[in-house]
């Protein structure tokens, strides 16, 4: 097959490929923009360390090494097309939110060059990097001073590492005045000024580069495109705006043919929704923002799906609140709101 001639294949030809069939290569697509941008930002810090970057199977930098792994599906159109189809969307599919995660990961690398973590200091400014690392069950809290806000969902308060490489990123951008924006966030300011600090007294020093092989590189992954699609929807089910519409269909099981404007599962959610949330809010102690992400998730579900009402309201009311106070406790104990089998 030629390196092309699968741009053309609709989807259900195009599942059946290898990953390494499809002979992606970075400097023939637009992330060899990207790229040179990072390499641009970090000469104008006078950093002198170079990430390897290459395609992987997601965004991540291999721990103790100076790589960064770029999703395969960023190398061509056609593929972000499919990822967007399948996944509902496309991380880092965007010029400035590419950038933004290469300025993140390369702030992992920046900790890998020079093994800054390491040192009493940096634990004394982020927190031990030995804490568990669960960012999918880390809780922020979204007007903290202490951290900086870069990645969406705050990510920064997810782990001392992450904290590290979004202050680095921050740090980076050439479009962000940090002293300026971040004068009256002590401590975001204080991890801020760290980074400077540690950037310049490396400047000039070697890094420290293991070498070994780059794990899970595309050319190199013979699972086909519909096999890796299956393994990431299993692992990110409640991601999905169907997982929950078995659900959903119990709790609003009435006739399709009743008027929207009286029987909408979509109008009378909305219409409850500040009371849900603060009620639910109250009995489960989880701060009322990812309850109202919840809502908002069934609210667009119950309207794409044109749900109605079928029970009394008072009714639907308990049913649906005794249903987010469920989910919610879930999320408390295991970062997901549903169980998945």
């Amino acid at each position: 097959m030629a390196s092309d001639s699968w741009t053309s294949l609709k989807d259900e030809e195009l599942l059946k490929l290898r990953i390494c069939d499809l002979k992606l290569k970075i400097d023939e697509s637009d992330l060899k923009d990207r790229v040179e941008q990072l390499t641009q930002e970090l000469e104008a810090k006078s950093l002198i360390f170079r990430p390897k970057i290459y395609l992987g199977d997601e965004w991540f930098s291999p721990e103790g090494m100076l790589a960064i792994s770029i999703p395969f599906y960023l190398a061509h159109p056609r593929l972000k097309e499919l990822e967007h189809r399948l996944m509902f969307d496309v991380e880092g599919g965007t010029p400035e939110s590419c950038q933004k995660l290469l300025r993140h990961e390369a702030g992992h690398c920046f900790d890998h060059a020079y093994r800054f973590s390491k040192r009493r200091k940096w634990r004394e400014v982020f927190g031990s990097p030995e804490v568990e690392y669960a960012p999918e069950t880390y809780h922020p809290k979204p007007y903290s001073r202490g951290f900086v806000k870069h990645l969406d969902n705050w990510y920064a308060q997810a782990h001392p590492d992450e904290d590290f490489a979004e202050t680095f990123a921050v740090w980076l951008n050439p479009h962000t005045d940090w002293k300026k924006h971040y004068r009256s966030w002590k401590g975001a300011l204080e991890k801020l000024n760290y980074i400077d600090r540690l950037a310049s007294e490396v400047r000039a020093q070697e890094p420290i580069d293991e070498r070994g092989a780059l794990p899970y590189q595309a050319a190199r992954m013979k699972t086909t495109l519909g096999k890796y699609y299956a393994k990431r929807k299993k692992e990110n089910e409640t991601e999905y705006p169907d997982f929950f519409d078995g659900d959903l269909r119990e709790i609003f099981n009435g006739d399709p043919s009743l008027s929207k404007r009286d029987f909408s599962a979509a109008k009378f959610m909305t219409k409850t929704r500040k009371e849900m949330i603060d009620s639910v809010a109250y009995w489960t102690g989880e701060r009322k923002f990812p309850i109202e992400r919840l809502v908002k998730k069934l609210v667009d579900r119950a309207e794409k799906l044109e749900l109605r009402i079928g029970r009394s309201p008072a009714d639907t009311h308990l049913q649906l609140s005794a249903y987010l106070a469920t989910l919610v406790t879930h999320y408390l104990f295991t970062g997901k709101f549903k169980r998945t089998v």
